[in-house]
């Protein structure tokens, strides 16, 4: 029995690890059909999540325990749901969408080990709290996974395989390479080079006020590549809760 549970488990990390590789692999391949399904992966949890979120804050902000038409409450989750599916389509298809191969692969590296993380936390989360994955990484895990993914960005920058965009460089994107009418991946490469380039402005700007080390760390946090936490969010709670239904189901 010991042996068959060390076998399972093995089989649930290796599952794990394939799944997490083939989503990235899918955003890095099909840009926009992974936009598509992340919109709508969005909408669909929102709609439950959202609507379970305001049936509890409600006595929170009201004087009654439960509203009088809860068909106001769907309908207002419904709107939030929606707006978060956009909104998360955008995102997933500015970072994986360009005609920087190298730079998208990177960024489908950092998408990946970003998800890992988010996926693990919250394994860790329900096995020893009793949390729930989908709440916690729908509501709560956005901005920790953007900075998990933002600081894998910038080891991949600091080793070379995504190129930091100077002034220079984003003028010449701007001026020289912009058609009059760009496509997705023209743009989409272009605000990489510029959030990379206002990165590291931002660095410079806090170099002044404090240590140099201190001002790396703290660029990281405001980085402009912590938005894309949002959609590490919803792929690692997908994640976590289909291992933690694998883990009740073994022997």
């Amino acid at each position: 029995m010991i042996v068959l549970r060390v076998v399972v488990n093995a089989l649930i990390m290796a599952a794990e690890l394939v799944a997490i590789i083939g989503i990235a692999w899918f955003g890095w391949q099909y840009p926009y059909a992974f936009a598509a399904g992340t919109a709508l992966l969005a909408f669909l949890l929102g709609l439950h999540l959202d609507y379970a979120r305001l049936k509890h804050e409600y006595p929170f902000y009201f004087d009654r325990e439960q509203p009088r038409y809860l068909i106001g409450l769907r309908a207002l989750a419904s709107g939030d749901s929606l707006l978060k599916g956009l909104i998360a389509g955008l995102v997933a298809l500015l970072t994986f969408a360009g005609n920087d191969d190298g730079r998208r692969l990177a960024v489908a590296v950092c998408f990946a080990v970003a998800v890992y993380a988010g996926a693990s936390l919250l394994r860790r989360l329900s096995i020893s709290f009793g949390a729930k994955p989908a709440r916690w990484g729908f509501f709560r895990l956005a901005l920790p996974l953007g900075l998990v993914f933002s600081c894998a960005v910038a080891m991949a920058a600091a080793l070379g395989y995504v190129k930091v965009a100077t002034l220079v460089d984003v003028g010449r994107q701007m001026v020289f390479d912009m058609p009059s009418k760009p496509t997705i991946e023209q743009v989409s490469d272009l605000l990489f080079n510029l959030k990379q380039y206002i990165d590291s402005v931002i660095a410079t700007l806090l170099s002044t006020l404090m240590p140099i080390e201190w001002a790396q760390v703290l660029g990281l946090i405001v980085s402009v590549n912590v938005l894309t936490g949002f959609i590490v969010a919803l792929y690692a709670l997908v994640i976590a809760e289909t291992v933690r239904w694998a883990e009740r189901l073994r022997p």
